[in-house]
């Protein structure tokens, strides 16, 4: 038997998840509150803590598996801290899958057909983070950050009709059908990244020591340009 806890902050969805041989034990997914702000810094540790109580408490955890990205900066340092910090005080194997994958692994659960599956997150800066996968989970493109613009010229040279999900998918909609893409429809579940599919590729992963795991932005945090900027 696995017990997985699962994490992801890439996205301003705060998501836990506990899996038990695959099957969900308890699931939480929260998006920001009344202000538009992302809550992860308030609500991922109680999250954790009620899903964990589910699976019998934290004796019964076997692997902690969180979202790498690509994503908000903020969201995936608060993610994966949280994640090392559970993981090294439990002495528990920790896994960082990408969480354009487990995206994409939610669009496959309701897919019928070959179409390849887009996973797009939105990246601010009028840009988006984007992979591309097979239906069954292989990666046909690597994660990349571009603009919308340039992401349709690349799948305008594709020839194939991709399936896309994500909240990048959606601000971005005209652009990718413009090109062909058929974006799932607005109040489709699976625009929202899952935390069971974490779990879920975390699964299938070699775990590694909590403090060698490294977030994927893909880009310079805004601090960081300013900083340039004004030097």
């Amino acid at each position: 038997m696995s017990i997985v806890l699962g994490l992801d902050g890439s996205t301003a969805d705060a998501a836990v998840a506990v899996t038990r041989d695959g099957d969900v034990v308890r699931e939480e997914q929260a998006g920001p509150g009344a202000s538009g702000r992302p809550r992860h810094s308030e609500l991922l540790l109680a999250s954790v803590e009620r899903c964990v109580e589910e699976a019998g408490g934290w004796a019964a955890i076997d692997l902690v598996a969180v979202g790498a990205g690509p994503g908000s900066f903020t969201g995936l340092r608060i993610g994966i801290a949280t994640a090392r910090a559970l993981a090294q005080a439990r002495r528990l194997p920790l896994v960082a899958p990408s969480s354009l994958a487990a995206l994409a692994r939610g669009m496959a659960e309701g897919a019928d057909g070959p179409a390849p599956l887009l996973a797009v997150t939105d990246a601010r800066r009028s840009e988006v983070f984007a992979a591309l996968y097979e239906p069954g989970g292989a990666e046909l493109w690597a994660p990349l950050v571009a603009a919308p613009e340039r992401l349709a010229e690349r799948l305008e040279a594709l020839g194939a009709t991709p399936l896309a999900a994500g909240d990048g998918a959606l601000r971005f909609r005209q652009q990718l059908e413009a090109v062909g893409a058929a974006v799932l429809p607005q109040r489709d579940p699976a625009h929202r990244i899952a935390a069971r599919h974490v779990c879920g590729l975390g699964e299938e992963m070699a775990p590694g020591a909590p403090a060698g795991i490294e977030p994927t932005y893909l880009r310079a945090p805004d601090a960081e340009k300013w900083l340039k900027r004004d030097r």
